[in-house]
């Protein structure tokens, strides 16, 4: 799984955005996962460059919106039709399901017209979550959101960091439903660790996987572009940050787990908090 996220057109690199499509062909993934934020303000030309991007992208593809998907300054739009250039342009289905012998993977849209950033999963949302994950088979299960579920390893406690609304109710659905991962993006900052740090009355280990940005010029000093590269394998999960060094993306900082009962664990001294 290429695991990408705030793609930002209107505010991208056209330099990386050609090396990631390069980098992507060369090896296709089985699945791409786009955790949101595909545009930088909504507009119909960025979300026409998006679509003509991702169509020379491998597919299957998961995509989800986020919050820079919404209008900000067309309030109007905002309110009344929040992702209707989204839904013209990108795609109709704001909740995709991409399913196969070996993964499920069920995505959500987190953005909302009432806040600026932050974002939200509903309780409607939710139960069609559990409705969901209760009719597959699959060995693996996915879930995709534009919202973080926990925060960096450092500044754990700060209240600036947009979690998702409402990730307790959803938790408890997810862990009772066997659910293994948890992809998504946002702050610009990847990184990957297990619910329970943050969450301790949950009982069952999520990996959750956080996405940098992979190609929009906005980078936190502290941190690079890049993209997660996930393999799965049985209870095997491999996850390699690709990140841009030196004009090129370059594997870094690999983890790897492999998952029990009780979800999952760390490979070889991994750290599953970091």
């Amino acid at each position: 799984i290429a695991h990408i996220s705030d793609l930002h057109f209107g505010a991208e690199s056209t330099v990386l955005a050609e090396a990631l499509r390069k980098h992507l062909s060369a090896r296709p993934p089985d699945l791409v996962v786009i955790s949101g934020d595909l545009t930088q303000r909504a507009r119909t030309r960025q979300f026409q460059a998006a679509r003509a991007y991702l169509d020379t992208l491998p597919v299957p593809q998961v995509v989800v919106p986020g919050n820079h998907d919404i209008p900000l300054y067309d309030v109007v739009r905002r309110f009344l039709f929040p992702l209707r250039r989204y839904r013209r342009h990108i795609t109709r289905n704001v909740a995709p399901v991409f399913e196969d012998k070996d993964v499920f993977v069920a995505g959500i849209n987190t953005a909302r017209s009432l806040t600026w950033k932050s974002g939200r999963i509903s309780l409607g949302q939710v139960d069609d979550l559990r409705k969901q994950l209760t009719a597959t088979r699959a060995p693996v299960k996915i879930v995709v959101t534009h919202h973080p579920f926990i925060p960096p390893p450092t500044g754990s406690h700060d209240a600036r960091i947009d979690l998702v609304g409402r990730a307790v109710k959803a938790l408890h659905v997810l862990e009772e439903q066997r659910v293994d991962l948890i992809l998504a993006g946002h702050l610009h900052h990847g990184y990957s660790g297990d619910t329970r740090t943050y969450y301790p009355t949950t009982r069952r280990s999520i990996l959750s996987v956080q996405a940098g940005t992979a190609i929009s010029r906005r980078v936190r000093p502290s941190d690079r572009n890049g993209f997660n590269l996930i393999t799965l394998d049985g209870n095997d999960a491999h996850v390699e940050v690709q990140s841009w060094t030196n004009n090129e993306f370059v594997a870094r900082d690999p983890r790897s787990y492999y998952r029990s009962d009780d979800g999952w664990h760390p490979t070889s001294g991994d750290k599953i908090t970091d």
